[in-house]
């Protein structure tokens, strides 16, 4: 750290002559195209730091790179990053993902780089693109627990209003703003752009593709359409078909047969009083559909394929009511769930986020990057907590520093808090082979509180 903030002050007090060396030799190492993009360098560096996102996998990663002022550059390879470390040249600001910023000015010739998100109920995908190569690519896995907690603390609260009778009734006199999300929602909502714009912050991207759910082509070829008209013409029932497939993990749900045509079919018969709600469709074979005729699938002896039907269609409101707005905040261009399928089997490639969202940004037989995976945690900041008796609410007058999912350094390796004990004098933490050591706080380095994307 002192070695970091002496290079900060000589290049503060540099000399002119020695300043436009300085940038001569940054410019040697980052400013050249085929120094940011040489297709096949695979490196394994010495650096801890470094280490992490190296060729040791057999990929040719690239490492952001910030210029002085904080601004996204090209990233580099693992190798040059480290020898910028080693002269001083660049300090670390971030090791997961591992994010250097440099010392000395530099050139900024920058390429045209492609964001694609694949928006999800339970997880995001993100792949970020050149026309050579990809340059990050991940999956975030979304809280989903908003709606707990908030019970939770809903019956919290109202039992103390209860205790508290000089209150005034807190009912009828609440409103909504216009364009309201359940709080879920909006955390889900909130998650992807934070996540969008956390990427920015690391790599110049030019342009950001994300993909929509919904058709809008009769919206375009009628723009007076509008009620139940709307929602019929040559792609109905698109959507609820890709619906069921996925529902029924695309294999007939009497047979269970995969690969082969699958029909929609009713669980209930219409002419036994059934509907067209998609809580009573499913996905069978042309011959188990004929097998079954006019009887129920209770009757065809699968009493419970009614239960797994009626299954929560949280998923796909969330599609329909988030994904526009995704877009709509981030000013982006958007693609549908159509034409990513039909590059992704074209490419050969097994259905996953990561994977949609490569072809969303427009691959083209790119280099593949070791996908990163990403959750979100909170940050407990209350003193709250039961005592040694078990009783609780039991209320430290102080917070303790550290937290799970802390990043610590212990003994030249990196672990992650797991708990504090002993008053705040013990921690338990968690090493990457999953060996778990305590010990006392003052032997560990804090080097990232674990609040919000945790990067793996």
């Amino acid at each position: 750290m002192q070695r970091t903030y002496a290079a900060v002050r000589n290049v503060k007090n540099i000399h002119t002559l020695e300043c436009s060396t300085s940038s001569r030799l940054c410019d040697l190492v980052l400013n050249r195209e085929e120094t940011l993009s040489v297709p096949s360098l695979k490196t394994i560096p010495n650096n801890s730091d470094v280490d992490k996102h190296s060729g040791k996998s057999g990929q040719d990663l690239r490492v952001p790179v910030l210029n002085m002022r904080g601004e996204p550059l090209m990233p580099t390879t693992p190798r040059k990053a480290r020898k910028l470390l080693e002269a001083d040249k660049a300090k670390v600001i971030s090791r997961m993902p591992f994010v250097i910023q440099l010392l000395c000015p530099t050139g900024e010739a920058k390429q045209d780089i492609t964001l694609g998100i694949d928006a999800g109920y339970r997880k995001v995908g993100f792949s970020a693109i050149t026309t050579e190569r990809e340059l990050i690519a991940g999956e975030l896995e979304l809280r989903n627990s908003i709606k707990k907690l908030l019970g939770s603390r809903c019956g919290m609260r109202r039992l103390k209003r209860n205790k508290l009778w000089h209150r005034q009734p807190r009912f009828l006199n609440r409103s909504r703003k216009d364009g309201w999300l359940p709080p879920s929602l909006e955390h889900k909502l909130q998650s992807h752009i934070r996540l969008v714009e956390q990427l920015k912050r690391i790599l110049p991207i030019t342009k950001v593709i994300v993909e929509v759910a919904s058709f809008d082509t009769q919206k375009m070829q009628s723009p007076e359409i509008s009620g139940v008209e709307y929602q019929q013409g040559e792609l109905q029932g698109y959507e609820v078909r890709e619906y069921l497939l996925e529902k029924w993990k695309r294999k007939c749900a009497y047979c269970g047969k995969k690969n082969i045509p699958l029909e929609v079919e009713h669980i209930i018969p219409v002419v036994r009083g059934g509907s067209d709600r998609v809580s009573n469709l499913t996905m069978a074979c042309h011959d188990c559909n004929q097998k079954k005729g006019t009887k129920t699938a209770a009757e065809f002896g699968f009493p419970k394929i009614q239960e797994q039907a009626k299954e929560s269609l949280k998923a796909t409101a969330f599609m329909n009511s988030i994904r526009w707005k995704v877009v709509n905040y981030l000013d982006c261009n958007w693609t549908y769930g159509y034409v990513t399928k039909y590059k992704r089997i074209k490419a050969g490639l097994e259905k996953s986020h990561v994977n949609d969202a490569f072809m969303i940004a427009g691959a083209d037989n790119q280099g593949r990057y070791k996908a990163y995976k990403l959750t979100q945690t909170r940050r407990n900041n209350r003193r709250l907590q039961i005592n040694r008796k078990g009783y609780r609410p039991s209320v430290r007058r102080q917070r303790y520093k550290m937290q799970p999912h802390d990043l610590v350094k212990y003994n030249g390796l990196l672990c992650r808090v797991k708990g504090i004990f002993g008053y705040g004098k013990r921690i338990r933490i968690v090493t990457n082979v999953g060996e778990v050591i305590n010990t006392n706080i003052k032997n560990v380095e804090v080097l990232r509180y674990g609040k919000g994307m945790q990067w793996e």
